[in-house]
């Protein structure tokens, strides 16, 4: 086994690929000879260190697995948080190498499916913009939606240096000034159903996840 240390890092469940890059930049993984850079090999039986954690090269791969998680309102999707707030990696059950890595992310206030796994190239192949890997929420909106706002949600809305745009948008049940839509995007930009909807003058008061690609959140998951 001959592989560049990002990839096998990222497979092996340390980070995503993006992240294993930034450490090698930053000289945080080294070996006894010194610091290893972004394209250097390794073999197996090579001890590395990552942040000082020693680890050493195996031939073997860790069987891949994967989560289907379904979030609660107030947890956040980050590893650290100086505000000490509930994490959803603090519900996940132990994992024996590497650690769980999230596909993508979903905002405090936003709930439903997550997809966790400790295959690094996995978790970057479904969030990478050329996967178009498709992502549906169900949204409650508030304020008044025209026919012509949904077709231009659908064509495409310049929000600052952001182009935020919904593959379909379906009206579902209206309580009152609230109308739920279902809507499904390929897109991962930040908050970009909230940013969507706010350029039109309304406000997104409820957001679930409910499919990211052939993962459905499953109905007897409760939070």
């Amino acid at each position: 086994m001959n592989e560049r240390v990002q990839k096998y890092l990222a497979s092996a469940g340390y980070g995503s690929r993006r992240e294993i890059e930034k450490w090698l930049e930053a000289g945080q993984i080294t070996t006894s000879q010194g610091v290893l850079k972004p394209g250097d090999r390794v073999e197996a039986g090579q001890v590395l260190y990552v942040h000082g954690k020693r680890i050493v090269i195996s031939e073997l791969k860790h069987p891949t697995r994967m989560l289907v998680y379904h979030k609660a309102e107030g947890e956040i999707t980050t590893h650290k948080d100086p505000g000490k707030r509930r994490r959803v990696f603090d519900s996940l059950p132990s994992i024996e190498n590497g650690r769980w890595l999230s596909v993508g992310r979903l905002d405090v206030n936003t709930t439903g499916l997550m997809l966790f796994s400790n295959d690094g190239e996995l978790v970057n192949a479904l969030m990478h913009p050329s996967s178009e890997v498709e992502r549906e929420y169900l949204c409650r909106v508030y304020g008044p939606v025209s026919d012509d706002s949904l077709k231009r949600l659908c064509e495409g809305v310049q929000v600052g240096n952001d182009l935020l745009q919904f593959r379909s948008i379906e009206p579902e049940e209206r309580t009152g000034s609230n109308q739920w839509f279902r809507i499904v995007l390929t897109g991962g930009k930040n908050r970009e159903i909230r940013r969507a909807w706010q350029a039109f003058g309304c406000e997104v008061s409820r957001l679930k996840r409910v499919r990211y690609g052939h993962f459905h959140l499953p109905r007897h998951l409760k939070v």
